[in-house]
């Protein structure tokens, strides 16, 4: 009896450090142009947990990345960041986010154009809404950018996880032409100004 008694406390504790561990986890859904590049930058920040590509934004239910791209199901290509709050916070979140991307162009980046290249922060509590809206605000005023940021701050509705070859595409493509010219220098600029809150390797 004695053992039994130890057992379920020893499983109680457990199952409450794993709910205190689940609880430090947070979610966000940004749109920075190509999923692509987004993605590749967040792998490496520390106190990231998973990125995951795909669609949100839109009025059609479990899209392709065909039918998004034809800019009629409304969607944006967005990544869904889980993040350990205890290693990294929204803040710095938000701000990878601005330094990697051109949060100025509307429905474009680069030579990357229509809606499903937008701007875009899909936030999912208040928090995440205020320091949304107050980076923008911030980086406005002290004209960080030479135009306005269009970046849409937008409350969060629902999220379609893009085809599997899709999923860590840098990782798996290194040596095609658009990863070399356009998502290498992304991850670079990112590595020389976050260098300090890089995942260890």
């Amino acid at each position: 009896m004695k053992n039994i008694l130890l057992i379920t406390l020893f499983a109680l504790s457990l199952n409450g450090f794993a709910q205190k561990k689940a609880s430090n986890l947070e979610t966000i859904t940004l749109g920075g142009g190509c999923y692509w590049c987004v993605e590749a930058v967040y792998e490496d920040l520390n106190g990231v947990k998973s990125v995951v590509s795909g669609f949100s934004g839109g009025h059609v239910a479990n899209p392709s990345y065909e039918e998004v791209c034809t800019g009629e199901t409304g969607h944006a290509e967005v990544v869904q960041i889980t993040y350990d709050k205890n290693i990294t916070d929204i803040n710095e979140i938000f701000k990878v986010f601005f330094t990697v991307h051109d949060p100025t162009t509307l429905n474009r980046q680069g030579a990357d154009v229509g809606t499903q290249y937008r701007s875009v922060i899909f936030y999912k509590n208040e928090e995440q809404k205020k320091a949304a809206q107050s980076i923008i605000a911030e980086l406005n005023k002290a004209k960080v950018y030479p135009t306005p940021i269009v970046t849409k701050v937008e409350p969060f509705k629902k999220f379609y996880k893009a085809e599997d070859y899709h999923q860590n595409y840098y990782a798996n493509n290194k040596n095609q032409p658009y990863c070399k010219m356009v998502i290498q220098p992304k991850i670079e600029k990112f590595e020389k100004v976050f260098k300090d809150k890089l995942k260890k390797k």
